[in-house]
C-alpha cells in the first residue's frame, strides 16, 4: 500500500453482506486499514457471518478499542440503519445482483457513502434510479469494478485519450474460468438473483474494462450466448463496434479447465496495449519495439483503498453509477442480439 493512501480518518463501515467476496474484501480491510471500524453487518446467513467471525478472531486483539473484535450481525437492513445509521459513516455492498439497487438506495438515503459491488444493477432504470438517489442526497456511490478502480486501466485509458498511441483500430477481450461447476446450485446460476450469467458475473469486469480503454460508445451489437445446460449464459462472443468505427471483440469462456484468468489487447496505430479484465498488469508493445514492455503505476491494495482515496478528495471518481448505467445498457444489447440469433442491434 502505497504511503499516500495510508488512512487516517477513522471510518465506521458497514457490510451487508459477508459471504465469500466480501470476505476476500475484509482480509484486505483488517490487515491493511486499522482505522476502519465496522460497528455492525448485515448477512441472513447464520453460516456466512460465522465465518466471517473466524476473520476477526484470525485478525484480532484483546482491546475491543481496536475495533477488531466481531461485530454484531443485524440480517434486517431496514433496522441496521434505523438502529446504526447515525454511527455509520459508509457500506460496502456485496450481495446477490438483484439486491444491489434497493440497499443501495436505501443506504444513500440513510446519509451513507456507498461502495457498491459490480455489477452495479440489473437493468438501466435501476441506473438511472440510482444517480438520482446519489444527486438527491449529495452521498457518494462508487461501483468497485477492480479495472476501472485499478491504476493500470487508468494509465492505460490516459494513454489512449493522450493520442500519443494513435488511433484505436480495435480491442479484443477474453475472460475464462470453470465458472459453471463452481456456480452450481448457487444464486449465480439463479436468473432472478443474477441478472445473467457467466458474462454478466465474471465477464461484466470485461465489458466495463474494455469500456473504459475505449472511451466512447458503443453503437452496434452482435452477440451469441450458450447457456451450456444450465439456466443462465455460460458461453458468449460478442463483437461491436465503437462510434468511432473501431471494432470490439469479446469472448467468454465459463466451462472451461479450473482456472480464472483474462487478456486484453488495445490495437492502435503506434502501439499495442495488453492487460486484463481485473487491471492486474499494463504492458506496451511500441512502434519499433519487439517484445512488451511493463509501464509501472503506484501499486494499490485495491477496492478499499480506492474508495477511501475518492473519499478523501484525493482521486477522482473512477467508477460513479454512469459507469453502472453504461454498463447497463451495453449488457441489454448483448440480450437483445443474443435473443435474435447474433443479429446487430443499435445500443441505446
Amino acid at each position: 500500500m502505497n504511503e499516500e493512501s495510508i488512512q487516517d480518518t477513522p471510518v465506521h463501515l458497514t457490510m451487508i453482506g459477508v459471504g465469500g467476496m466480501a470476505r476476500h474484501h475484509l482480509r484486505t480491510i483488517l490487515a491493511n486499514f486499522p482505522s476502519t471500524h465496522i460497528p455492525v453487518v448485515c448477512e441472513p446467513s447464520v453460516k456466512a457471518y460465522a465465518e466471517m467471525v473466524e476473520l476477526f478472531v484470525e485478525y484480532g486483539e484483546p482491546e475491543a478499542a481496536s475495533g477488531r473484535t466481531p461485530p454484531p450481525n443485524q440480517p434486517d437492513l431496514a433496522k441496521l440503519l434505523a438502529e446504526y445509521g447515525n454511527e455509520l459513516d459508509a457500506a460496502f455492498i456485496i450481495t446477490p445482483h438483484a439486491y444491489h439497487h434497493d440497499q443501495a438506495k436505501a443506504c444513500l438515503e440513510a446519509g451513507l457513502d456507498v461502495l457498491l459491488e459490480k455489477p452495479m444493477v440489473m437493468n438501466v432504470t435501476e441506473a438511472q434510479s440510482l444517480i438520482r438517489a446519489r444527486d438527491e442526497t449529495g452521498r457518494l456511490l462508487v461501483v468497485a469494478f477492480n479495472g476501472s478502480l485499478s491504476p493500470e486501466i487508468r494509465a492505460a485509458a490516459a494513454m489512449l485519450r493522450s493520442g500519443e498511441l494513435g488511433r484505436i483500430q480495435s480491442i479484443s477481450a477474453t475472460v475464462w474460468q470453470n465458472w459453471q461447476p463452481n456456480t452450481a446450485s448457487t444464486w449465480r446460476q439463479n436468473p432472478a438473483l443474477s441478472g445473467g450469467g457467466f458474462l454478466f458475473d465474471t465477464g461484466a469486469h470485461m465489458l466495463n474494462t474494455v469500456a473504459d480503454l475505449a472511451g466512447e460508445d458503443f453503437v452496434e451489437v452482435a452477440a451469441w450466448l450458450d447457456n451450456n445446460g444450465a439456466p443462465v449464459d455460460i458461453l458468449g462472443v460478442v463483437i461491436a463496434r465503437l462510434a468511432s468505427g473501431a471494432f470490439v471483440t469479446f469472448h467468454a469462456s465459463g466451462a472451461t479447465v479450473p482456472s480464472c484468468a483474462s487478456d486484453v489487447r488495445v490495437f492502435c496505430e503506434q502501439a499495442i496495449l495488453n492487460t486484463g479484465v481485473w487491471g492486474q498488469w499494463l504492458h506496451i508493445l511500441k512502434q519499433g519495439s519487439k517484445e512488451f514492455e511493463p509501464v509501472v503505476v503506484p501499486k494499490t491494495t485495491g477496492a478499499w483503498e480506492q474508495f477511501l482515496a475518492v473519499r478523501d478528495g484525493r482521486l477522482p471518481n473512477p467508477c460513479p453509477p454512469e459507469v453502472g448505467l453504461r454498463m447497463a445498457r451495453l449488457w441489454d444489447a448483448i440480450q437483445a442480439s443474443a435473443a435474435q440469433g447474433g443479429r446487430p442491434v443499435k445500443c441505446n
